[in-house]
């Protein structure tokens, strides 16, 4: 053979080379769910100080705003390679469930609120716990009848609902996702095996917990080794949480619905020596991700959509800024007293109709409509006309709207939880509030690594009350009232911001201070994230300590409202969405916005 055809033939093989580099590296953007994304080793020491300064991260591509530093580098990663928002936030969430275990994980629920810029529309994830089928009315009260202590519930089985995050993950990523399931959850898996950093809040956590996680012997050995709780700082191993997750990455949810992992939830549940409960295999099975329809209202030109029953955060925060509307208080201030009594007497006055009218409706008729109706709200705003506090709080009659009438309860929720605020580079947005309920949840620790929740105790523990139900009674297969208010508010058809936050019933209040601050005073997603709080549900006002807030109680006192100085937990996370995306996290939490 020639030189000059050796040479033609090399030629040829070498362009066939590159048009087969070519041509796969096309079909790799086409198929871009087979990205794998590569190490992406991000220095968070500029967004640390930037909120540490009280300024919003400012982007131009995408953001992502978790409650800890590792989640969001991970979600950062996954975004940074074309990944949507869904596959930012399962990466986000598996992670959480890992650094964050007192607040989320597999073994919790979480709503999903979601913008879909390929057709303008916000659609809502249910993915709540369950009561588990064999249920009884009962069975959080004495032989008397009478309600039993609240954390004589939470620790063990008893409290244990069905639960929703494995299956919410995976339902959002085969509507949403754009990467391969599997790689979302590559970061979780090596963080777990190869060990992750302590943080403060989870030593603190664990510090104020420890002797409800040392009455199970799995729980006491991973968070109190050798009877002392961990130390922020050290490097923690979680192998047992690594082998869940690989099953979970190769099979889906389906292991943990009807497979190993949901044995194991079974075994630990049922054979609880404190509490056993009563979730079985057939809960498991018959647990689904519920879509449903947002509940929205319009705030001076700005449409606020979340997350309706059986959540009550979306109606109850709709329901405040329906009657706030009808008052200046932008041109008050948040200096004013006048403001925070019309901001607490109109929270009051939603709690009441919450409280009555508000659970999960596909076992009750909730009037959603008629709670958020304009002229309603605007009837109800008249109750402000005061300059005192309003003495009588009773709550809007709808009984002409229901099967049957109802009566009010308080049922107890704890701050715990976790919020994720996500938008990708092709305008996706989403918001999404996760949580095991209280903090570490029932206490129970599956062989697989992770907490199981406590949500039955967000049920009411009394069934009647003066010869009326209670809305929020337990049911088989019913989900529990939430105040989780995942939000995304839209200006002109379009996403301008999105918000949400931890904190039991008070993040209905956390969420409402943040967008007044947002859109009434003007504040930036930093200075919004982290406003001060002053919650008032029941009567009593809350002022957080150590803020400008405190100076205001004197003269709220002299409106006839009692008011007690207390410390906040929110953990609120905002993304600004203007010609740049703006992002702030909670100073209270450990959370952090990264964007590009």
């Amino acid at each position: 053979m020639s030189y000059i055809k050796l040479i033609k033939i090399f030629k040829i093989k070498i362009l066939s080379f590159f048009l087969f580099i070519f041509i796969n590296n096309a079909f790799a953007v086409q198929q871009s769910d087979k990205i794998k994304p590569e190490i992406f080793n991000i220095n968070t020491d500029k967004f640390l100080k930037l909120k540490n300064e009280g300024k919003p991260i400012i982007a131009r591509k995408w953001m992502v705003v978790t409650a800890n530093q590792q989640a969001s580098k991970v979600a950062a990663k996954i975004l940074s390679k074309g990944g949507t928002a869904v596959d930012a936030m399962i990466s986000a969430q598996l992670v959480l469930g890992l650094v964050e275990p007192e607040s989320s994980g597999l073994g919790g629920g979480a709503f999903l609120v979601y913008f879909n810029s390929s057709t303008n529309k916000i659609t809502t994830l249910d993915g709540r716990e369950t009561a588990p089928l064999n249920v009884d009315e009962k069975m959080f009260q004495d032989p008397n009848g009478k309600a039993i202590k609240f954390f004589d519930a939470v620790v063990g089985g008893k409290s244990v609902g069905t639960p929703g995050t494995p299956a919410l993950l995976e339902n959002a990523h085969k509507k949403w996702g754009k990467i391969k399931w599997s790689i979302l959850f590559e970061d979780a898996i090596e963080l777990a095996d190869k060990g992750f950093v302590v943080s403060k809040k989870l030593s603190s956590s664990i510090q104020k917990n420890q002797k409800s996680l040392s009455k199970f012997k799995r729980t006491k050995n991973y968070f109190l080794p050798n009877n002392e709780p961990l130390k922020a700082g050290i490097i923690l191993k979680n192998k047992n949480y690594a082998k869940t997750l690989k099953e979970l990455a190769k099979n889906g949810s389906k292991p943990f619905y009807q497979g190993s992992i949901g044995d194991e939830i079974i075994d630990t549940v049922q054979n609880a020596k404190i509490n056993p409960g009563v979730l079985d295999q057939k809960d498991l099975l018959n647990y689904s991700v519920i879509e449903r329809e947002p509940s929205c209202i319009v705030y001076r030109k700005y449409k606020v959509c979340g997350m309706g029953p059986p959540s009550s955060g979306a109606i109850t925060v709709n329901q405040i800024l329906g009657m706030i509307e009808n008052f200046n208080v932008s041109k008050l201030g948040p200096y004013n007293p006048e403001t925070w009594r019309i901001i607490g007497d109109a929270s009051r006055l939603a709690f009441a109709d919450r409280s009555i009218y508000i659970a999960d409706d596909d076992f009750i008729s909730v009037p959603t409509r008629e709670l958020t109706n304009k002229t309603y709200l605007q009837n109800r705003a008249k109750n402000l006309n005061s300059l005192k506090k309003i003495e009588n709080i009773k709550p809007g009659n709808f009984e002409d709207k229901l099967s049957q009438n109802f009566t009010d309860d308080i049922s107890i929720e704890l701050p715990s939880t976790s919020h994720i605020s996500i938008v990708d580079v092709y305008g996706n947005a989403l918001s999404m509030t996760t949580t095991i309920e209280n903090g570490f949840g029932s206490r129970l620790m599956t062989k697989g690594g992770f907490l199981l929740n406590n949500e039955l105790t967000d049920f009411s523990f009394k069934t009647y009350k003066n010869n009326k139900r209670i809305a929020n009674s337990i049911e088989p297969g019913k989900r529990p009232r939430s105040s989780m208010a995942p939000t995304i508010i839209l200006k002109d058809k379009k996403p301008i911001y999105i918000l949400g936050s931890p904190g039991g019933s008070n993040i209905i209040g956390y969420v409402v201070n943040a967008i007044i601050s947002l859109i009434d005073w003007k504040q930036d997603a930093q200075r919004a994230a982290s406003t001060a709080h002053a919650i008032n549900k029941f009567g009593t006002y809350y002022i957080e300590k150590n803020t400008h807030l405190v100076k205001l109680q004197k003269s709220l006192k002299k409106m006839n409202f009692e008011v007690k100085l207390r410390n906040f937990s929110s953990g609120l996370n905002i993304i600004h969405i203007d010609k740049n995306l703006y992002g702030g996290s909670d100073h209270r939490r450990e959370g952090i916005a990264i964007g590009e």
